[in-house]
């Protein structure tokens, strides 16, 4: 198998975990952690942990704690070949509070220089979407970018997975979703893009109404998380729509539940499960990531029963 092509972000996590109930006008005692992150890193490095086969295309640079990173991802399998190196701005930093939950309670981002991926994906974009077996898009980091990385994998026949973040290009390009093998987003994310607001719904009122969405929007397949609910699915093909049941545990941390989500359900999509079954891998990957302050969770090459998979 080919690896699938990781278009996305590099962070570094500055996290500070409140001891007592957080306040946010007052001072608050607890622990602070420099922890490695961005959406595109950490699909990355969750692939990577399973055992299946990924290459990076995102960028990283020459700093100290760049070099970490680089390092890290190595160390663990990943194909780096098509990254970005650069010698500053290609990290971006996100400043994390969490409450005495785990819960984000507040965040500030500081964005990397996204014109040297730009640059990378224009010249050498077609060498690295044909040799791909599927692109995990970050469709939000940049236009450019997301609108060539569609057109090549439609090109090159190849599946394209979207994951949003601020929505800015989402909800601008519509016309790239509905080129995306299935779109996964949250339930904040999904009032914002169908303009329906289901915050607070039943994960049944959800499932029944997502089918008659999704076809008016023109996808082929999408999931939506509901936190504690767990997550809705529907899909084009099949037919199909269900719900996810969530996989309780303890919650020390929520960042990165949503990329563990994604790339669960990814793997399962690139290896031929159902999205019901590559939804259940997803909501087992996400309940092992908040169990733990890192925004990945390395787990034994056998958690998703990889020889089950077609």
């Amino acid at each position: 198998m080919n690896p699938t092509v990781v278009i996305g972000t590099t962070f570094v996590d500055i996290k500070g975990f409140s001891r007592n109930s957080y306040d946010p006008q007052g001072r608050n005692l607890g622990e602070v952690k420099f922890v490695h992150g961005g959406v595109g890193r950490n699909i990355v490095e969750n692939f990577a942990n399973i055992g299946m086969p990924v290459s990076y295309v995102g960028m990283l640079e020459d700093s100290a704690i760049g070099l970490e990173v680089t390092r890290h991802l190595e160390e663990i399998g990943a194909d780096l070949s098509y990254a970005v190196k650069v010698p500053d701005h290609g990290i971006g930093m996100w400043l994390a509070i969490l409450d005495e939950k785990g819960d984000l309670a507040g965040s500030i981002s500081q964005l990397p220089d996204f014109s040297h991926l730009e640059a990378h994906i224009k010249a050498r974009g077609e060498e690295i979407v044909r040799q791909a077996e599927a692109v995990a898009l970050e469709v939000d980091l940049n236009e450019q970018v997301a609108e060539r990385a569609v057109n090549l994998a439609k090109q090159y026949g190849k599946d394209v997975y979207a994951i949003v973040g601020n929505l800015s290009v989402v909800l601008a390009r519509k016309d790239l979703i509905r080129q995306t093998k299935c779109f996964i987003c949250n339930d904040i994310e999904a009032t914002k893009y169908f303009g329906r607001d289901i915050l607070g719904r039943a994960a049944e009122e959800v499932r029944d109404w997502l089918p008659e969405a999704a076809e008016k929007e023109g996808l082929q397949s999408v999931v939506v998380t509901m936190g504690e609910q767990g997550a809705v699915y529907y899909e084009k093909g099949a037919k199909s729509a269900g719900i996810c049941p969530p996989c309780p545990t303890k919650v020390v941390d929520t960042t990165g539940a949503g990329d563990a989500f994604f790339s669960g359900t990814v793997m399962g999509l690139v290896r031929g499960a159902s999205l019901a079954e590559a939804s259940g891998y997803g909501a087992r990957l996400a309940s092992a990531t908040i169990s733990r302050e890192e925004n990945s969770c390395p787990v034994d090459k056998d958690f998703f029963v990889v020889n089950s998979w077609k």
